[in-house]
């Protein structure tokens, strides 16, 4: 092979890798936070912000979409790209807060996950008062792709919600590439970790909190089910067993899609506009459109 030829590829990838993160960032400079953010945001908050409680859902998109962050993430940091393309492509958009501890701002997903299901079940009715919706679509990154299922199976979220989407979900919890294996051999780590950060505790493989939440399956039935994974997920791991079973489930590795796509945890729920495009595939099925490497541009 020529040497220009065994160049391509990782040029390429480097490309679109940067196209990725700038052209998302450029809109996130303009977009808004939504009304209530973080004293230290507040700078950023604007009229045409997200979280419009005057938004009226049209008859192209007549759900809202509930944005749910990951874990040390908040209701605006997360969004901050993918928020702004959904209300560009006529959503209306709104984000939460859950998780706190006491004593600690700004990061949130840390408190116990089913107390923090518990507020989004008060968010989403929240929501549908607002908006007059019958339904949500839900759109989590990380824990909170993870979170919501637990307000579909135990707390009457299914009959609430048309469609769950989560982007490098931890469905069936995470070993840090094995690190977790580790805890049981430093006494009390186990405890403190449960103690001081209940809700990174319960997204171990293995923990009692995701026990309950698989035990009888992934799903139930009446939601549309959208998992998009990335295998370079560096926190996530392995990156399938984020995947779901079930009869209404729809997984994507993003690499199947393009397998230039470089984009690891963080990025394809931060700036991945080609992950973007499959999330806007997942709300609008019967207009979706082929997933490419092209799609980091439009």
């Amino acid at each position: 092979m020529l040497p220009w030829k065994r160049l391509f590829r990782p040029l390429a990838a480097l490309l679109l890798t940067t196209a990725v993160a700038v052209v998302p960032a450029v809109g996130a400079a303009q977009a808004a936070a939504p009304s209530g953010a973080h004293p230290l945001q507040q700078s950023q908050a604007s009229a045409s912000g997200w979280n419009d409680y005057s938004c009226k859902p049209s008859a192209a998109h007549p759900r809202p979409v509930v944005l749910v962050h990951g874990t040390f993430a908040n209701s605006v940091d997360n969004w901050l790209a993918l928020a702004p393309y959904l209300e560009d492509r006529g959503y209306c958009v709104f984000s939460l807060d859950y998780g706190k501890l006491p004593g600690v701002p700004l990061f949130y997903g840390l408190g116990p996950i089913a107390d923090s299901a518990g507020q989004l079940s008060t968010f989403v009715d929240k929501v549908l008062a607002a908006t007059g919706s019958a339904e949500v679509d839900i759109v989590g990154h990380s824990q909170g792709g993870m979170m919501p299922r637990y307000y579909l199976k135990f707390l009457g979220g299914a009959a609430k919600v048309n469609a769950l989407v989560g982007i490098a979900p931890d469905n069936h919890g995470t070993t840090l590439n094995g690190l977790t294996n580790l805890l049981p051999y430093f006494p009390g780590a186990e405890d403190l970790l449960s103690s001081a950060t209940p809700g990174l505790a319960d997204q171990v493989a293995g923990s009692a909190f995701l026990t309950k939440l698989n035990t009888g399956g992934d799903t139930v039935p009446g939601v549309h089910y959208t998992v998009i994974a990335t295998k370079y997920d560096e926190v996530v791991t392995p990156y399938s067993s984020q995947f779901l079973s079930g009869s209404d489930v729809h997984n994507v590795l993003l690499q199947n899609l393009c397998v230039l796509d470089l984009s690891e945890h963080v990025l394809i729920g931060l700036t991945d506009r080609i992950a973007f495009h499959e999330v806007a595939n997942a709300l609008d099925p019967a207009h979706a459109s082929p997933t490419t490497c092209a799609s980091a541009f439009s």
